[in-house]
């Protein structure tokens, strides 16, 4: 069992749309606070064996100026990598290839008090590298809501969630009845998210629909 209600609260996600290299581009962002101390969330983030228990295998030259790869999905280049400094922040930033194309995640990371850590991902891609369609169906949705289970796996491995669930077996959790709930409320705050864009929220709520449909296998239902 895990405690779903209290994983999708706790993530705040935003979209907007700013320039990349003076290209228009998605920018995605999500948040949670994890009770654990800056130097044990920067390790769960960073290092090979920790990232396996909660995201995906990992492989590579885990330093700047790095490759690493994760099983079966994407893999890049270490672009920055600024650990724990006595201000209390930490981050790093990758590019995200996958399928010809690239994007960027940084994860930033900040210190609130001893024992917890505010812990951001951004993920910002090119307009022009998604294709229309898949943006038209899906929105920031597609991209958002795969981010949010990277966030329950995290929240779950640092004891921000209740329950227990291994990577291994999040295909399969995607289409129970607990699963479906996760997915449905993350495709829903990817609707409110992309409304306070500026978006229709009919628009929104319809490529919402379409992405809990795909991540459940049930179609574009509500």
């Amino acid at each position: 069992m895990v405690d779903v209600p209290t994983q999708l609260q706790s993530v705040t996600r935003s979209y907007r749309v700013e320039e990349r290299d003076g290209a228009p581009a998605h920018v995605q962002s999500l948040e949670q606070t994890y009770p654990a101390a800056l130097a044990d969330v920067w390790d769960a983030v960073t290092t090979a064996e920790r990232i396996q228990r909660w995201f995906l295998p990992i492989s590579g030259d885990l330093q700047l100026g790095g490759r690493y790869q994760f099983e079966g999905n994407a893999g890049g280049e270490i672009l920055a990598c600024e650990p724990p400094a006595d201000d209390g922040a930490a981050e790093y930033s990758v590019t995200w290839e996958m399928m010809g194309a690239v994007s960027w995640v940084t994860i930033r990371l900040a210190a609130d008090g001893e024992d917890a850590t505010r812990f951001e991902l951004e993920h910002t891609s090119r307009t022009a590298d998604i294709p229309a369609k898949m943006w038209e169906t899906f929105g920031p949705g597609a991209t958002g809501v795969g981010w949010d289970g990277g966030l329950l796996g995290l929240g779950l491995h640092l004891g921000a969630t209740e329950g227990s669930l291994a990577p291994e077996e999040a295909e399969a959790w995607a289409f129970t009845e607990e699963g479906r709930s996760f997915y449905r409320g993350a495709a829903d705050g990817w609707a409110v998210a992309h409304t306070a864009s500026g978006e229709d929220p009919a628009v929104a709520q319809q490529r919402a629909d379409a992405t809990y449909g795909f991540y459940t296998g049930t179609g574009q239902e509500a």
